[in-house]
């Protein structure tokens, strides 16, 4: 058989096998990019101190949109690519890859012009005080120049998964985090360049990802991208949005639950034994571990997109479900490995971020882990179900899912809850909006997999049976 019409590594290769080839890396690229934050905020807080760490604070929501439109437009451009292949439809499959790239190109840079034209008053509503503000100023007007490539960079990561490359995503993103990672030290502390190192830093090494990525675009794997393909249609970008507003709104709800919950905290800590800023930085701490813990369940996620995008676009529905039903095995089985470290050990990984806490914010930082995380063993369901519906076409649903714990469950209770127990009251609410949303998700996705099962599959070769 021609190479050109050979049947694609994604009808034939067991499905274990290619969950394991797309994932790995995806989780690779997500803990690359949470670590080296987490190292970012270390050497400024060394170099700066306060009011460096203020000011990456204040500039923090930015960092949320830039990633919320990276998946608007990457997740949605990768799943209407891979439906497209799965139909046979490369044409149409071009049009949407190359449109995503286009999109990314004009988005990106109408936020970093609108950020650096409205900078001051962005950084004032943010938060900026008298004192940070001027850091603020500086950090964010340097790295605003690199939003757009820190927004093509993120999505240019599911395009090329999508392609089949997933290695090579890895390594583009990995290029990039790694050498932010060397040269904030340097800029940093040899040059003396304080905060507007670190902010140099990450502009090279998103600049740098972005590079790795046009070469890789250049000549795809699957279907060259012509000239034509990179027209930007608005029907495309309906498409595209549709399919990635998932992802897009759980990033907005994510930030607004933060918001919230730090004004929670802050009110109500001060009516506490541990004042305000103690529940402050314990739950800026747990949201780091929760991070990691999230690198692992959103890159088996974003592994089996292409999978199961493909196999429904070709109608090899069993494959559908196989697919499903392995990565939520092994992620809740990740999921619940980290259960057992919140519950066991938060006082040593409480340790690692402030080895020289009072008595008082160890006592917070423990009973927040032990009831705020009671329920991260089901953590692995939102991501994986809500991937699930929008790698099958089924935005809304999707959005649904991805919607229903932060917005429909967790930002009601952070509210009403501490008006009765105070301060306590926001951990009872993240256990509770956790076992609630889980139970949605999963009757929503049973009766997805029972309609999927009846519907008759598409005749495999004995590969695809693996």
């Amino acid at each position: 058989m021609d190479q050109q019409h050979a049947p694609s590594p994604l009808a034939v290769q067991p499905v274990g096998k290619l969950i394991l080839k797309f994932a790995i890396p995806a989780i690779i690229s997500n803990l690359i990019s949470a670590m080296y934050n987490i190292v970012d905020q270390i050497f400024i807080g060394q170099s700066v101190g306060l009011l460096g760490n203020a000011a990456t604070n204040v500039a923090f929501p930015l960092v949320t949109l830039c990633l919320s439109i990276s998946l608007l437009l990457g997740v949605g451009g990768a799943s209407n690519y891979s439906l497209s292949m799965g139909r046979g439809d490369e044409e149409a499959a071009a049009r949407y890859y190359g449109a995503a790239i286009t999109f990314l190109a004009i988005f990106g840079i109408a936020v970093g012009v609108l950020v650096l034209v409205f900078l001051e008053p962005l950084m004032l509503a943010f938060g900026a005080t008298e004192l940070s503000l001027p850091y603020a100023m500086t950090y964010t007007g340097i790295t605003a120049i690199g939003m757009p490539f820190q927004i093509f960079g993120t999505a240019g990561s599911h395009l090329i998964r999508a392609d089949g490359s997933p290695r090579y995503a890895m390594v583009s993103i990995t290029t990039g985090a790694v050498l932010n990672i060397i040269l904030d030290p340097i800029f940093i502390f040899p040059l003396d360049m304080g905060i507007a190192g670190a902010a140099i830093a990450t502009v090279i090494g998103q600049i740098s990802t972005v590079v790795l990525q046009a070469v890789y675009f250049w000549k795809l794997k699957n279907h060259p991208i012509r000239l034509s393909h990179l027209i930007p249609r608005p029907k495309l970008l309906t498409a595209i949005g549709g399919l990635g507003s998932a992802a897009f709104f759980n990033q907005v709800a994510m930030m607004a639950v933060q918001i919230t919950m730090n004004n929670v905290l802050r009110r109500y800590g001060e009516l506490s034994p541990y004042g305000s800023d103690i529940p402050l930085a314990c739950v800026g701490v747990i949201t780091k571990v929760n991070v990691v813990m999230m690198a692992f369940l959103i890159g088996i996620a974003q592994g089996c997109q292409p999978i199961v995008g493909f196999n429904y676009g070709a109608g090899q529905y069993s494959r559908v479900r196989r697919t499903y039903l392995r990565a939520i095995t092994a992620a809740s089985a990740i999921a619940f490995l980290f259960f057992l470290c919140f519950q066991f050990f938060p006082q040593p990984i409480l340790a690692i971020f402030d080895p020289e806490g009072s008595n008082m914010f160890f006592r917070f930082g423990t009973r927040y882990f032990r009831i705020y995380m009671l329920a991260a063993f089901l953590n692995a369901i939102h991501p994986l179900t809500s991937n699930f519906f929008t790698s099958i076409g089924k935005a809304k649903m999707g959005m649904l899912i991805s919607m229903t714990r932060q917005i429909l469950f967790l930002l009601p209770l952070i509210l009403l809850f501490p008006m009765f127990w105070g301060v306590d009251g926001v951990m009872y609410a993240g256990p509770i909006a956790d076992f609630v949303a889980a139970v949605v998700a999963l009757v929503l996705v049973a009766r997805e997999l029972r309609r999927i099962r009846s519907l008759q599959d598409l005749p495999l070769s004995p590969e695809a049976a693996g």
